[in-house]
């Protein structure tokens, strides 16, 4: 009977330590998230599966998970950091009066039959509201620029809001990929 106990005890000791480990991982480090509509097309699709990770600052043009506005967790693209003066015009993306080019959108860009993928507009012109990109906050724009509600229309996305960095497709299996930007 003792022996038994004593197996039973190891066994709900390694799943609980087990648990513990996989809380820890998920809390601190990575944690799983799935794609929720087209916004980011063509780089990512609908319902793609992804694994964030939650070390280090999020990159110019890294892609972000991060809390929405309206209560919903939204992944984007990191365009401006903090003090960057952001412009769009003619479908040219400037920071701080420095052309950038987005190697992610050239395909997408050559299959647009009317007009520009990014309307022109200037940061002050959005809903960020000022001539940079405020202190300890990104702007953030998805790769589906048409269709996509971002630091456009939602603002600035404080630090604080994001949950982490993400490059890494894991499902659809036949989909996996690392995302380079």
């Amino acid at each position: 009977m003792t022996k038994k106990k004593n197996e039973t005890y190891e066994w709900v000791k390694s799943i609980m330590g087990a648990l513990v480990l996989i809380f820890i991982i998920r809390t601190f480090f990575f944690t799983p998230i799935v794609v929720d509509g087209a916004s980011m097309n063509p780089t990512l699709q609908d319902e793609d599966r992804m694994i964030v990770t939650k070390i280090g600052e999020p990159k110019r043009f890294d892609i972000v998970v991060f809390h929405a506005p309206d209560g919903k967790d939204y992944i984007k693209r990191v365009i401006g950091l903090p003090g960057d003066r952001i412009e769009y015009k003619n479908d040219v993306l400037y920071i701080n009066g420095k052309v950038y080019n987005e190697i992610y959108l050239e395909k997408y860009k050559k299959g647009i039959n009317e007009g520009t993928l990014t309307d022109s507009f200037t940061l002050k012109e959005t809903a960020v509201g000022s001539d940079t990109v405020p202190k300890g906050c990104l702007f953030v724009m998805g790769d589906n620029r048409r269709h996509s509600t971002d630091s456009r229309h939602i603002g600035a996305i404080p630090m604080e809001k994001v949950i982490g960095t993400t490059n890494v497709v894991f499902y659809p299996i036949k989909e996996i990929k690392i995302i380079n930007n």
